[in-house]
């Protein structure tokens, strides 16, 4: 028998009709629609096996839904018009919509309070009124659902282009009805649902993929193709890319038809920034395209898919198969979102530095046994062989030992559909900024972190060094050498007898095989104009300290072109504040330029392509009123 996640229950939420300033265009990414979704489930445990008792490693219970009765209409006056929807203490919300009826033209956004995620509709998916808008997710019933949005607050908005009709689009039907939403549980409640582990073996030695950054260098790269699976907005798995193309693998178990796979979504880069820092990023999150190809729970496990919106998630790279049978103590290591937790690596058997993990019964049945520790919300964990760093094993049953489908069986049946073929061209990385520009008055420094990736083979040492300074800077790396996969605080500090100007500096990364570089446009100058006057476009507020606000208006302005971004902060005295540009990447906001310094007043340049940019202004101490001015190409 298979149990439904669903839960009866229903709770009031916390719902505020809040006013906000016109709103801009918004960014949009292509997002085909998808088919309607069934209920998830999960599994009992399996028969017992080869003298085994195994049990699935269940579609763990996440969250529950939320009824709500709230209708977002166009307002007599402004052009936007926003509701909150919040839960203290959940981990996410996921907004369902019955109905959504726009003006062409016009936008919705569901987002986090602090802009941190943004999902854009310009209709209901569902009707094939969404070109360009964010991905969706489908659950049986009339509607759609946004994308999630971390955290316990959900800022659903919206955005008309022009002025409008209020009670004429009433009359009509015109705006948003939410029907309920999906929220997932609390520390405390998560807790307290936590079911039996079967998998745990001993001592739990699981830690932040994080962790292993410099000591692993190699496991930890191959772990950022693995994703949390959100399905039905009630339930929790691990699923990964697998080859070259749009594919991707998890459990059957966890997807068991084209209903549910329109039913979820997939968040990459849900991992922590620091070893148990519990502070894991908003990542990338996606919907599900197309049900390819699956194998039931008695038999193989697997289900073969692909995603929408394909191009936002290559740059977390991808895994091969090693479809070839497991050898009995050969090493093994597993990432993948048990608990629901950010991403963790099973990596040792018990203790860190102590036994690692192996194969300790080659074959049972289909399966392969192994003592690395896995919990519910592992389901479809990808099992990879230390040797050639490809996967060996779907992971799915627990047990002690546990269990994965030996992937040579799964490998037999999808192989025409996937391009398992690794590039060629031996070890090699890649090198980025973030930000890529900062602009400082003499005496001040930028800070920029370096990241890197490996883009082919195997992990390698990364020496790095700046060139182009200016007379009297410098430049430092926090650390100097780095792993592929890993990364480093640049500091570049000037002295109040470096000349005025911008310099390009170029970040140099030399490997054994490979050597790479990037680009930071350091501009050097005095304090900001008095009052940031003769700006195309100024604008003020108001902070606290610790508070940040977002320019123009809370919103986003568009640039159609290549060209400079230049702006001013004047802040009150005695304080300090800071001013980053952010640019929209496809599924979140980037900062691209910041002004850092200790004092109350910044500037900072920018050379930038075409899209959506916004600025943020930041509070980091003291508090009161600013004035901010700023050009745009």
């Amino acid at each position: 028998m298979r149990h439904r996640l669903r839960t009866a229950i229903v709770a009031a939420a916390t719902i505020l009709a809040i006013p906000f300033p016109a709103a801009a265009a918004v960014p949009r990414a292509p997002q085909p629609a998808a088919a309607a979704a069934a209920v998830p489930r999960t599994s009992e445990p399996a028969a017992a096996a080869a003298r085994h008792v195994r049990h699935a490693d269940p579609v763990t219970p996440v969250g529950e839904q939320q009824e709500a009765e709230l209708t977002l209409r166009y307002g007599a006056s402004g052009r936007q018009w926003s509701a909150e929807i919040r839960r203290p203490g959940s981990s996410y919300v996921k907004v369902h919509f019955s109905a959504l009826k726009l003006v062409p033209g016009d936008h919705l956004t569901v987002a986090s309070p602090d802009g941190r995620e943004v999902h854009t509709y310009y209709g209901d998916p569902t009707l094939g009124a969404n070109t360009g808008g964010s991905g969706h997710t489908v659950h049986g019933t009339p509607g759609f659902a946004a994308l999630s949005v971390d955290g316990d607050t959900a800022v659903v908005t919206l955005h008309a282009a022009g002025s409008r009709s209020a009670s004429r689009l009433t009359r009509q039907g015109y705006g948003a009805v939410v029907d309920r939403y999906y929220r997932g549980f609390t520390k405390d409640e998560a807790a307290a649902r936590a079911p039996r582990s079967f998998s745990v073996c001993g001592t739990d030695a699981r830690r932040d993929v994080v962790c292993y950054r410099d000591s692993h260098p190699t496991e930890f790269a191959r772990s950022n193709a693995v994703a949390r699976q959100l399905l039905d907005g009630l339930g929790s798995c691990t699923a990964w890319r697998v080859g070259n193309t749009n594919r991707m693998l998890t459990n059957y178990h966890c997807m068991e038809s084209a209903a549910d796979l329109a039913a979820s979504e997939f968040q990459f880069d849900y991992q922590c920034a620091t070893c148990g820092g519990n502070d894991p990023r908003a990542g990338t999150k996606v919907s599900g395209a197309q049900f390819l190809k699956s194998s039931n729970l008695n038999a193989l496990d697997y289900a073969l898919f692909s995603v929408n919106n394909f191009a936002a998630i290559q740059q977390y790279g991808t895994l091969y198969l090693d479809p070839r049978p497991p050898v009995a103590g050969e090493r093994i290591y597993i990432p993948g979102h048990g608990d629901v937790l950010p991403k963790r690596l099973s990596l040792f058997e018990e203790t860190q530095g102590g036994a690692t993990c192996k194969i300790d019964v080659v074959s049972s049945g289909v399966n392969t046994g192994y003592r690395c520790d896995t919990s519910g919300g592992n389901s479809g964990s990808p099992v990879l062989a230390a040797s050639s760093h490809k996967v060996i094993a779907l992971h799915h049953l627990g047990g002690c030992p546990n269990w994965g489908t030996r992937i040579t069986e799964v490998y037999n049946e999808i192989s025409g559909l996937i391009d398992n073929t690794p590039p060629t061209g031996g070890n090699d990385f890649s090198l980025a900024l973030s930000p890529t520009s900062a602009n400082v008055p003499a005496g001040q420094s930028a800070t920029s972190t370096v990241s890197s990736a490996v883009t082919g083979g195997q992990a390698q040492q990364i020496t790095l060094a700046a060139s182009g300074l200016p007379a009297g800077a410098t430049a430092t790396f926090a650390p100097q050498v780095i792993q592929a996969g890993g990364s480093s605080t640049l500091t570049l500090a000037t002295t109040a007898q470096t000349p005025a100007g911008t310099y390009q500096v170029t970040v140099t990364g030399t490997g054994a095989s490979a050597t790479r570089t990037a680009t930071f446009a350091l501009t050097v100058g005095g304090g900001p104009p008095q009052g940031c006057a003769g700006f195309e476009t100024t604008k003020t507020g108001s902070l606290t300290s610790g508070a940040s606000q977002y320019q123009p208006d809370g919103q986003y302005f568009q640039t159609t072109t290549t060209g400079a971004h230049r702006a001013c902060l004047d802040g009150p005295a005695g304080t300090d504040y800071d001013l980053y540009l952010q640019k929209w990447n496809g599924s979140t906001w980037a900062s691209v330029a910041q002004g850092a310094t200790s004092g109350p007043d910044e500037t900072l340049s920018y050379t930038g392509t075409a899209g959506y940019y916004r600025y943020r202004v930041h509070a980091y101490q003291g508090g009161g009123a600013y004035t901010l001015g700023y050009d745009a190409p």
